[in-house]
């Protein structure tokens, strides 16, 4: 009696934090399964395919000025795992059936870094990321800007991706480089 109470509760809960987003302005698809996730910024530049599934403490930074053009797409049937950030200035997509382990970090940009002047007043620069579909990103990986993973991927945990990696390749280390394939 007690855990059906609990199912229903958790329910509820899922379905007022879908309700909370879109009425904040992110676009979500149906059968989405959010739970405490964190959008401190630019709500409308976010968009949620259907059923994907974000986990506790998930945060989605849309950085710049507030626009309704989308700078991170989620594709459909996506797994976004805890403590994971996403950190755009430009644009951050995920293709679909996509499994992002715990507490990664992905972003589209970094701090100009002039000698002279402080780091933190220096213009962002920015270069899209995208991520294909059906990849697989291990636990604590970083996907640096620019960069663009092909479908069927498959990122080792830890591994720091500061360059493209191709369709079916299995990445490892820091630098990640490719130490096989898929295919």
């Amino acid at each position: 009696m007690l855990e059906s109470a609990l199912k229903l509760w958790m329910g509820t809960a899922r379905r007022w934090r879908r309700l909370w987003l879109r009425l904040r302005g992110v676009q979500t698809g149906r059968g989405c399964w959010i739970q405490s996730v964190e959008i401190p910024r630019n709500p409308r530049a976010i968009v949620l395919g259907d059923e994907v599934a974000l986990d506790n403490h998930v945060v989605l930074l849309a950085t710049g000025e507030s626009c309704d053009c989308p700078q991170i797409q989620i594709g459909s049937r996506t797994y976004i795992n805890r403590f994971t950030m996403l950190d755009a200035s430009e644009s951050i997509i995920i293709g679909e059936r996509c499994m992002i382990g715990p507490s990664c970090y992905i972003t589209d940009h970094d701090h100009g870094t002039r000698a002279g002047d402080a780091v933190a007043t220096q213009p962002l620069t920015s270069k899209q990321t995208r991520i294909g579909n059906d990849v697989w990103i291990g636990a604590g990986a970083i996907i640096l800007k620019g960069v663009s993973i092909g479908g069927g991927a498959v990122i080792g945990a830890g591994a720091v991706v500061t360059s493209d990696a191709p369709a079916g390749a299995i990445l490892v280390g820091v630098p990640a480089r490719v130490v096989g394939s898929r295919q």
